[in-house]
């Protein structure tokens, strides 16, 4: 027979089936075996009689968790399974044996990261990795049909975009090389050839940060455009946030379900977000007892409990302090000393995307560089965008893994990933 994907032979729900798969869970005795199947899809019971494999009986007592089968029977309704359906199986074929499977209830934290290799094949993780990727797709989509071009720029350079204390420097022949941080470098040239450009690739951040949200490599979506202020680009960037919350919401019910997801949290996600400047989050959070003065960046509580505060989903904080931010970010004429910026901060996750309009004016630049007292040296080339045919121009980058994390409530980044990298873990 032509072997289907279990849920397909759930979908036909009778007749004769043939399915392959991974051993999930088993338990027997004498006369049954009762094997759970998993493939990609779903799994399903399969029921196995003694009477009908005398000969290879032994073999199939003997199966333990994730051996991998071959099975043919027929499919029928069983309200007691776990998915509904059983296959009364009567053709097994034993493939790939399993013995001792080292992924067990209980484990801790380090020993489920060592065989992460493994622990991906958890429902759970399939889950997440599926939802992962619609999203990334989803921004593909997105931007894409909002007339964006995908430009993708080099993982290494031999100059810094974000400051040194936090990149990752490297042996390169020789010289000195650093891995990326961001692309923006890049692209606030690129557009001034296509105008609009974006990427999805993977950013390094050495940051020292043992977190529920920080990675030392996170894939990035970036985006780019001439010619837009930052209400422009802050609607594109809720538009990606919501377009991506939608696309999952209509393909991976199934994956949310198991993750206990509440849709009806995802469904009330509506555009535009509610928006605050940072001097009155400031004083929101005076209210509710957090010591932090002007001037001073937000941190984690900080930031999921404003979140919290405005509808429990999104915030845009807006206009932070010109001297918190970065020399690229253009100053609001209308609120002197601070900038066209913005964060979008998510409940319980912190910002998932940081947005600003550029200053497009090189001596403000240079006269914020030298204030900051940062020698771009070998990065000079960037101010080229300046030098010849300034435009007004923004962009964001919006950190996947969080907004990852944010529609499936996963308390702790590393599981919106499939092999994550932090301070302490480099394997597998």
């Amino acid at each position: 027979m032509t072997f289907i994907s279990i849920s397909e032979a759930i979908k036909k729900g009778k007749g004769r089936v043939a399915v392959r798969g991974w051993i999930y869970r088993e338990r027997g005795s004498n006369e049954f075996k009762f094997i759970i199947l998993r493939d990609s899809s779903n799994i399903i019971q399969c029921v196995l009689k003694k009477e009908k494999f005398e000969k290879q009986w032994p073999d199939i007592d003997k199966l333990q968790v994730e051996a991998s089968v071959e099975i043919e029977g027929i499919i029928k309704k069983e309200k007691r399974a776990p998915t509904g359906f059983e296959i009364l199986a009567d053709k097994i074929n034993i493939i790939g044996l399993s013995e001792g499977f080292p992924i067990q209830k209980n484990l801790n934290e380090e020993l489920l990261g060592d065989r992460r290799h493994l622990w991906l094949r958890s429902r759970k993780m399939i889950a997440i990795l599926k939802i992962r990727s619609t999203l990334l797709f989803a921004l593909h989509e997105y931007l894409r049909n909002l007339g964006f071009v995908e430009i993708e720029a080099p993982s290494f350079s031999d100059a810094t975009s974000e400051g040194g204390a936090t990149t990752f420097e490297v042996n390169y022949f020789g010289k000195k090389a650093y891995l990326t941080q961001s692309w923006q470098f890049y692209a606030e040239n690129i557009i001034n050839a296509i105008e609009k450009a974006y990427t999805i690739a993977p950013s390094f951040r050495a940051e020292e940060s043992k977190t529920s949200r920080h990675l030392t490599e996170f894939w990035h979506c970036e985006v780019e455009a001439a010619w837009m202020n930052m209400e422009n680009i802050l609607n594109v960037g809720e538009g990606c946030i919501i377009y991506c919350i939608q696309k999952i919401i209509k393909e991976n019910k199934k994956e949310l379900e198991i993750l206990n997801v509440d849709i009806s949290r995802l469904k009330k996600v509506k555009a535009p977000f509610p928006k605050i400047t940072y001097k009155n989050a400031i004083k929101k959070l005076h209210e509710t007892k957090h010591k932090i003065r002007y001037g001073d960046d937000f941190g984690a509580n900080e930031e999921r409990d404003l979140a919290e505060h405005y509808g429990g989903n999104f915030v845009v904080v807006t206009n932070y302090p010109l001297e918190i931010l970065k020399f690229y970010h253009g100053e609001d004429s209308k609120n002197p000393g601070t900038g066209t910026n913005f964060n979008i901060l998510a409940s319980g996750v912190g910002e998932v995307l940081d947005g600003s309009q550029r200053e497009p004016d090189l001596d403000k630049i240079k006269e914020r560089l030298k204030k900051s007292k940062i020698d771009l040296g070998a990065s000079d080339w960037y101010l080229d965008s300046r030098r010849y045919g300034s435009v007004p121009h923004s962009g964001f980058g919006l950190g996947t893994e969080r907004l990852t994390q944010w529609i499936c409530g996963l308390d702790n980044i590393k599981y919106a990933i499939a092999f994550p990298r932090t301070m302490t873990r480099t394997r597998p």
